[in-house]
C-alpha cells in the first residue's frame, strides 16, 4: 500500500510540475498601448497646405479626443521617401489598448460634429484633404513592454 501511495504521489508531482512551471515562466513582456500608423504621400506643392490642416482642424480633433480619454497621444512625423511612391509624412494615434478601438466611431462622432459641424461639411473636408495627400495605408501596432 505504501509503495502504491508513493508511486501515486510521484506521478502527481510529475504531472503538476509543468503546471507550476508555467506560473514561474511568466511572459517577459506585457501588452502595452496600441498605435495606428498612417503612411501619407503629400501631393507636390501641397505640403504647407496639408500641414496647415494638420495644425488646425486635425489638431483640434485629436486634442478633443485626448480630453475625452479616447486617445493617449498623437504625432506627426516627416519621413524621407525612399522612392516616388513612398510616404513622406507619417501620422500616429495611440490608444490605451485594443479594447479602446471597440465602438470608436460612436465614441468620436460627437467630437467630429463639434470640430467639423454636420456630415456634409466633414465630407467636403475629406474631399479637400484628398486633393492634398494620398493615404498609402496604415498599420496597427502594439507596444510590448519588456519586464
Amino acid at each position: 500500500m505504501r509503495i502504491q501511495r508513493a508511486g501515486l504521489l510521484a506521478a502527481l508531482a510529475f504531472i503538476c510540475a509543468p503546471i507550476a512551471g508555467f506560473a514561474e515562466d511568466a511572459l517577459p513582456y506585457s501588452e502595452g498601448p496600441v498605435t495606428n500608423v498612417s503612411f501619407i504621400k503629400v501631393e507636390p506643392g501641397m505640403f504647407d497646405a496639408y500641414l496647415s490642416y494638420l495644425a488646425t482642424t486635425y489638431k483640434s480633433l485629436m486634442e478633443e479626443q485626448k480630453k475625452a480619454g479616447i486617445v493617449l497621444e498623437y504625432h506627426v512625423y516627416e519621413a524621407q521617401a525612399r522612392d516616388p511612391h513612398d510616404a513622406d509624412l507619417i501620422l500616429t494615434i495611440t490608444y490605451k489598448n485594443m479594447a479602446a478601438l471597440d465602438g470608436l466611431d460612436a465614441k468620436t462622432e460627437a467630437i467630429q460634429r463639434k470640430v467639423w459641424g454636420d456630415r456634409a461639411t466633414a465630407a467636403k473636408a475629406g474631399a479637400d484633404r484628398g486633393k492634398m495627400r494620398t493615404q498609402l495605408g496604415s498599420q496597427l501596432v502594439r507596444e510590448l513592454i519588456l519586464k
